[in-house]
């Protein structure tokens, strides 16, 4: 199966790395967005991202020390599980743990996360995202093993949460009657969600009115708000940025305990529209591709 077709066959069922953000635990990922990449059509392949790469890359390493580590043994195990009650439940594991009815899920992390493994700590978006794995293997108990910032390993052990795992089970159960339904969930403030509701409406009925609930009077009132605080905080972000500068100068790099700061150069080119259109304005002419959207507004009556 190639890849292409490993992702279609994703979007038949909910597998442990989408329970996160259905259940709104994850940072950074909705379940709006889940809900697009249930139900819309995949027909390229796209570029992984660098932390999705090297998470692949650095699999093995993981799962390597985590049986250098504690003794045991694992092995790959290539299925594709299906829950036997809620065939729309599904587990592709990292490994199996020889001699235990045991999973093990391999993850590399970020330096600046490290605080959120700290003691007995698990990131919640991976703790159910085990427990989704024992629900549809049938597992008695997971291990996750985790590589943070290249330098740092970790492992940990995850029992069986019944009360936990019915909670999953229930909210996937509702999330896919969306995706069978073709009903989205409700509009949330990602990019996926702004660019399908865009796409959506693209064509503005011109002189249309809509008489909107009385209830967008408080969230009208809500959204100048916030968007006053927007331009304080981006103020105060400038204002650390500019300070930053200054302060490095000319230097492209700097270093505070904790943190790595880089300004460097960066060398770009782009078609000076003005002088073409001057000099070769028929070329110009030609090259112009009309484009259609929305702009949002928003005014007080005076």
């Amino acid at each position: 199966m190639n890849k292409l077709n490993w992702l279609q066959e994703r979007q038949k069922g909910i597998g442990g790395s989408d329970v996160g953000a259905i259940l709104g635990i994850n940072k950074w990922k909705t379940p709006f967005e889940v809900y697009l990449e249930k139900t819309e059509p995949i027909t390229e392949v796209k570029e992984q991202s660098e932390a999705a790469y090297w998470g692949d890359q650095f699999e093995e390493v993981v799962a390597k020390e985590f049986e250098r580590r504690t003794g045991k043994k694992v092995r790959r195990d290539r299925r594709h599980f299906k829950h036997k009650k809620y065939p729309f439940m599904v587990a592709n594991i990292d490994r199996r743990v020889v001699g235990e009815s045991a999973v093990l899920e391999c993850k590399t992390a970020n330096q600046f996360l490290a605080k959120e493994w700290k003691d007995e700590e698990i990131p919640a978006s991976y703790l159910v995202q085990v427990q989704h794995y024992l629900e549809v293997t049938g597992a008695e108990k997971g291990y996750i093993a985790v590589l943070i910032g290249g330098q740092k390993f970790i492992w940990k052990e995850v029992e069986r949460d019944e009360e936990l795992i019915r909670m999953i089970i229930n909210t996937e159960k509702e999330f896919w009657k969306l995706v069978e339904n073709k009903k989205p969930p409700a509009l949330d403030g990602s990019s996926a969600a702004e660019k399908w509701v865009n796409e959506k409406f693209k064509i503005a009925n011109e002189g249309e009115i809509v008489e909107l609930d009385s209830s967008y009077k408080n969230k009208l009132h809500e959204y100048f708000e916030l968007k006053k605080r927007e331009k304080e905080f981006k103020e105060e972000i400038n204002q650390l940025e500019n300070q930053l500068k200054n302060d490095m100068g000319n230097a492209e790099l700097a270093h505070v305990p904790g943190f790595d700061i880089s300004w460097k150069q960066i060398k770009s080119s782009r078609v000076d529209s003005k002088k073409l259109k001057a000099e070769f304005k028929d070329t110009y002419d030609k090259c112009l591709k009309e484009s259609l959207s929305r702009r949002l507004s928003i005014k007080e009556e005076k």
